[in-house]
């Protein structure tokens, strides 16, 4: 059985499978309904019902409150239809957006490599030759065995390959991280889903970029980086990225042969914990001290995108608004667990 579903203010119907969230066969079908989550927790996909019914699923007490299924708001990401549905969402325009529907790809395990101590490179050859259509900056969910479920990676390499390039950080006490170190095989089967996420370059604004990564959060950068230069671009791009020492700075010589390639890109690594008197010449600190010293802080004119640990994260925020750079022009890669979605939204920004 299935229902059919209105979205409005889009007005556009689509197909919902028996048992099938909202957010799910929204995704899907190429419609992007804002989401952080997807666990019921965070609130940030609460939608109102205008007519039907919905089995609210596991949504969480705090993210909908009694008062709010009385009033028909439900939460997409894990409500499902119990008849046909029209539903009212906010959605936000976006003219870089493409909107590129969901789906499912079968791969085989190509490679497997130890970037650092704690990460480990995965490539992925898909049965589909013609590969996984993305936005640089697009993650995907990748299924693994058993009742491990799913997890979400970002692409780390560009789009247009029929390979795709996973950087898996290792977890402590993590079943599906500690698989892929520990168990994980070439040669193995899996199964991934994509592309998700609004986080790309917003090229249609045609400024500089600035781009402030930590730990395996150097994925999506890296992407959306080799996509511009694949591009031509000529306008500035900045990689400011940040690890504790020198051996878990991976992909450092590709950048350092980037930046001798292309006049318009400049990469600035920072370590914070590299001991005292190492044959490091490159600056010490944080990602944020970095990028403050590198453009003497004032990042006026510049869009900047930040992947990284929530607190390298924070204090990037502040960093670029102390020096001129506001809401507008940040935009973050958030990837949020059961165990922190009540944090999802920092009440000083609408957005980031």
């Amino acid at each position: 059985m299935s229902y059919q579903l209105t979205i409005e203010p889009l007005g556009q119907t689509i197909e919902v499978e028996e048992g099938q969230t909202i957010l799910d066969a929204a995704l899907r079908a190429g419609i992007y309904l804002p989401h952080a989550c997807c666990h019921g927790l965070c609130a940030t996909c609460k939608v109102q019902v205008v007519d039907g019914e919905v089995d609210h699923g596991a949504a969480s007490s705090f993210a909908l409150m009694d008062f709010e299924r009385d009033e028909q708001k439900c939460l997409a990401c894990c409500a499902t239809p119990q008849s046909d549905l029209v539903i009212e969402a906010e959605i936000d325009e976006d003219a870089d957006a493409r909107n590129l529907p969901v789906s499912d790809y079968m791969g085989t395990v190509s490679r497997i490599e130890s970037l650092t101590p704690t990460i480990k490179g995965v490539w992925i050859k898909l049965d589909d030759p013609a590969g996984i259509d993305f936005q640089a900056g697009q993650y995907v969910n990748l299924h693994f065995p058993d009742d491990m479920g799913s997890r979400a990676f970002s692409l780390a390499g560009p789009p247009g390959l029929g390979e795709v390039e996973l950087n898996i950080r290792i977890v402590p006490g993590g079943r599906a991280t500690g698989y892929v170190h520990q168990n994980m095989q070439v040669g193995e089967r899996v199964r991934l889903s994509g592309p998700y996420g609004r986080f790309f370059v917003k090229k249609s604004a045609a400024v500089p970029t600035i781009f402030m990564a930590g730990g395996s959060g150097l994925s999506s950068p890296r992407s959306m980086i080799l996509d511009l230069l694949a591009e031509g671009s000529t306008l500035p791009i900045t990689l400011v990225y940040g690890q504790r020492t020198r051996e878990e700075l991976y992909y450092h010589d590709e950048f350092l042969a980037l930046a001798e390639k292309h006049p318009n890109f400049h990469y600035v690594p920072a370590l914070s914990g590299e001991p005292e008197g190492s044959a490091w010449q490159g600056f010490r600190g944080f990602v944020h001290e970095a990028a403050k010293a590198h453009f003497d802080n004032d990042f006026r004119g510049h869009k900047a995108y930040l992947c990284g640990p929530p607190l390298m994260i924070d204090a990037c925020i502040n960093t670029l608004m102390q020096g001129r750079l506001f809401e507008r022009d940040i935009y973050t890669e958030k990837f949020i667990s059961a165990a922190d979605a009540q944090q999802v939204r920092s009440p000083l920004f609408r957005s980031i």
